[in-house]
């Protein structure tokens, strides 16, 4: 079948139409990814100084037909003989050039170098990272399928993934982006690249980030610095974090007694640099799928404030054993109150602020 996407149309087996790409084994198209691959045309239109791509993982070659069409000096990647052939195929039934590669990619990006490299597989990206980093001269793009694990809800292979402790907390989607860009910014820092996030979202049941690198040993070392430890407790929601290489778990919680949880070493710098999100929204075009989807999520990531977790005013109510008030209204009591607040792209109801648990309840009552 053919779909279209932005300005191209691409040839997907539609007998595998909506499974994951990446998965295994045949040729993969997964259309609720659009809004991925539509803010990542938006973010190859914004980066300076980058002309080449390359798609990782390229499947049926939708991202490298893209890339492509944006301009890029696109190459793909796989493993797979007949997604090498619909992927050259899609490029020409566009008019686009490109290389595309029956290989392994780490093989790839250990002997090649791109200005961009985008990891988009089936599960972790881990086992692609150090190459990634290798081969990368500006920016790495990285989406993770697996968010049970990233999140704490699948521990053990939390922990073989991505070398830290995840915790499955009320704000899981965060500590899932976190934990990822913890294993991310470490794995750089082994080849003294400083690995930036400028832009990041969980959307859909995946993490999406974009990271820009610099190079020296001691740029690597100021990301080092911001990784540290959560403490958080299950009870009356009650978190801290710290910035450390040495955990110091709080084992009792400060405010109601309860045994708490410690998560990390996860990422606890800013997951996004609000004026190049500002700028890649004012990049995706109207005629796009998801323009209005995206527009409005990168509106609400840009917006966001750095604090390192989020709540949900839902489940604070709920502890509280009282009905809920319109988030409007409850953000402007907790400004108010001195505090900064905004809401976040977790959910409707999620929201950031400087105010610990018991400054919130004060600050709403």
């Amino acid at each position: 079948m053919e779909v279209t996407e932005g300005a191209v149309t691409v040839e997907v087996p539609e007998e595998r139409h909506g499974a994951s790409e990446g998965a295994g084994s045949g040729v993969f198209y997964n259309p609720v990814q659009e809004l991925n691959r539509d803010i990542t045309v938006a973010v190859l239109r914004t980066v300076d100084d980058c002309s080449s791509y390359l798609d990782a993982m390229t499947a049926s070659g939708i991202r490298a037909v893209r890339a492509a069409e944006t301009g890029y000096a696109v190459t793909g990647c796989d493993v797979d003989t007949d997604a090498v052939e619909l992927a050259r195929s899609n490029l020409a039934r566009n008019g686009l050039a490109g290389e595309i590669h029956h290989r392994n990619v780490n093989a790839h990006m250990h002997e090649h170098t791109h200005d961009v490299v985008d990891l988009d597989p089936f599960g972790t990206p881990i086992p692609f990272a150090d190459a990634a980093f290798r081969s990368a001269r500006e920016y790495v793009c990285v989406t993770a399928t697996d968010t049970a694990p990233l999140c704490g809800a699948h521990f053990e292979s939390g922990v073989r993934s991505y070398g830290a402790v995840p915790r499955n907390t009320e704000f899981h989607a965060e500590m899932g982006l976190r934990v990822l860009l913890s294993a991310l910014v470490r794995t750089a820092a082994r080849y003294d690249i400083a690995a930036t996030p400028v832009l990041s979202h969980v959307s859909s049941h995946y993490v999406r980030t974009y990271l820009r690198l610099d190079g020296g040993a001691r740029a690597a070392d100021g990301r080092i610095e911001e990784l540290g430890y959560i403490d958080h407790c299950q009870r009356c929601l009650w978190r801290e974090h710290e910035r450390t290489l040495v955990a110091d778990p709080t084992a009792e919680c400060p405010e109601c007694g309860q045994s708490t949880w410690t998560a990390g070493p996860v990422w606890l710098g800013p997951a996004h640099d609000a004026d190049f999100v500002e700028r890649v929204a004012a990049a995706v075009p109207k005629p796009f799928g998801t323009a209005s989807t995206a527009r409005d999520l990168l509106g609400t990531v840009a917006d966001e404030l750095h604090h390192p977790t989020h709540y949900d005013q839902h489940r604070l109510y709920k502890r509280w054993g009282e009905p809920n008030i319109a988030m409007d209204d409850f953000l402007e009591l907790l400004e108010a109150a001195g505090y900064e607040a905004s809401r976040t792209h977790y959910g409707g109801t999620t929201f950031k602020t400087d105010a610990d648990v018991t400054a919130i309840r004060e600050a709403v009552r």
